[in-house]
């Protein structure tokens, strides 16, 4: 069990820090190249290793193979120790704040309209004002008007639930 644990926690440390997918394709591979599949399943993961972690049961058995390390480096023992006090319950904290769909989008195992469709679920507040202060902002640098209102279609277009609405004025 100590294993599976510890493995499980080194994961998902690993995955929440140091993880890019971006650094692991080729420059050539673009963002909407990636599988809708391999979306799912880091989400389906994320999930299921973030309920792992949730259990107290699961918090305390991975401190205690923490502390169980710290003992074995006796040189180090009472920094390790201390560090792990101080820096696991500020890592479960964290863990408790991530959103699976968003880690993913995060580390680019999703596509960008996957994730404007969970920001509009989540709170269609936010995503509206993010939307008017990204355009605002394409104002300020556009050109044409062409390229506002391909950008105003290709949002539209990513929630194809509200798309009409929003044409129509309804939302905004």
């Amino acid at each position: 069990m100590e294993g599976r644990t510890g493995l499980l926690f080194l994961v998902v440390l690993g995955a929440a820090w140091a993880c890019d997918s971006r650094e692991l394709t080729n420059s050539g591979t673009s963002e909407l190249s990636i599988k809708p599949d391999v979306c799912a399943l880091c989400e389906e993961y994320i999930t299921k290793a973030l309920d792992y972690l949730h259990e107290n049961k699961t918090e305390t058995e991975i401190i205690n193979i923490l502390h169980n390390t710290c003992h074995q480096l006796p040189s180090f023992k009472q920094k390790c120790v201390a560090l792990v006090d101080f820096y696991a319950p500020l890592f479960f904290s964290e863990v408790a704040t991530i959103q699976p769909g968003e880690f993913c989008h995060k580390v680019n195992l999703c596509q960008k309209i996957a994730y404007i469709a969970l920001k509009v679920q989540d709170d269609s507040c936010e995503f509206c004002q993010d939307t008017v202060s990204t355009l605002l902002e394409k104002l300020k640098e556009s050109d044409t008007k062409l390229e506002i209102i391909e950008t105003l279609l290709k949002v539209c277009n990513s929630v194809e639930k509200y798309a009409n609405k929003i044409l129509r004025g309804k939302i905004f």
